[in-house]
């Protein structure tokens, strides 16, 4: 079976001793998520951290954006140049995913609404309860348990989006496009140890019920990898319909 050939937006680059030092970035955990499967890429990595997009489309056959600790709302060095690329991507109906950062970025590309979570940081292990389906998400779950790690979150869906799921603190935590845009506002990526590094390292930033209540929480099992087939899913059905 022919690889795909997909591009990973990588919009962090943790440079930090605790945390950037001591496990693979973004780019990489996405990876180790895919490479889980049967199904496997060839992968080329834009450091969109640093301004780099890809100029032509064609360049891969599907992208994706990963997470960030940087607010979508914040004007960045690389914000123009991804705001375009996620709107030449859904003009031409290029596969697309996005989470958590990416999925705030594609809704805001597109003409929706990111704000500041009223109730603060939303960290742990939380459901994302599934209202609608794609014939991609398979196997069938109506709720997937997956770490999150945000204070933003999308609160308006751009026009011609559909609701796919929800959670108790984020109402708008998956959402589609067609069978071209596909996103999550959760890290289906991150391990156990890899987030109980990232609460160690910010939970002081973080008032104690909230701490206390994602350390809770890291005691279910989460169903990132599941989550990561439906996305292998998403990229095979939107080359099928190209």
């Amino acid at each position: 079976m022919k690889r795909i050939k997909l591009g990973i937006l990588q919009t962090n680059h943790d440079k930090s001793v605790e945390v950037g030092d001591a496990f693979p970035d973004d780019a990489h955990r996405f990876r180790d998520l895919f490479d889980q499967q049967d199904d496997r890429f060839h992968y080329r990595v834009y450091m969109t951290i640093g301004g780099e997009v890809p100029q032509d489309l064609d360049e891969q056959d599907a992208y994706m954006i990963t997470g960030s600790p940087l607010s979508v709302l914040d004007q960045h060095v690389f914000t123009d140049a991804l705001m375009d690329f996620i709107r030449r991507c859904d003009a031409a109906k290029k596969p697309l995913m996005g989470a958590c950062f990416g999925h705030q970025a594609i809704a805001l590309a597109l003409g929706g609404k990111v704000a500041r979570a009223a109730e603060g940081y939303n960290v742990g292990i939380e459901d994302t309860e599934f209202h609608s389906r794609r014939d991609w998400m398979s196997p069938e779950h109506d709720r997937l348990p997956m770490y999150v790690f945000h204070e933003d979150q999308v609160t308006e869906l751009p026009a011609g989006c559909d609701l796919l799921g929800s959670s108790d603190k984020c109402p708008i935590a998956s959402f589609a496009k067609g069978d071209h845009i596909f996103t999550t506002q959760a890290h289906p990526e991150f391990s156990h140890d890899f987030m109980a590094c990232v609460l160690g390292f910010t939970e002081s930033k973080m008032p104690v019920e909230a701490a206390q209540a994602a350390w809770a929480s890291m005691a279910r099992d989460q169903y990132g990898p599941v989550f990561g087939t439906w996305t292998t899913n998403f990229f095979n059905k939107g080359l099928r319909n190209d």
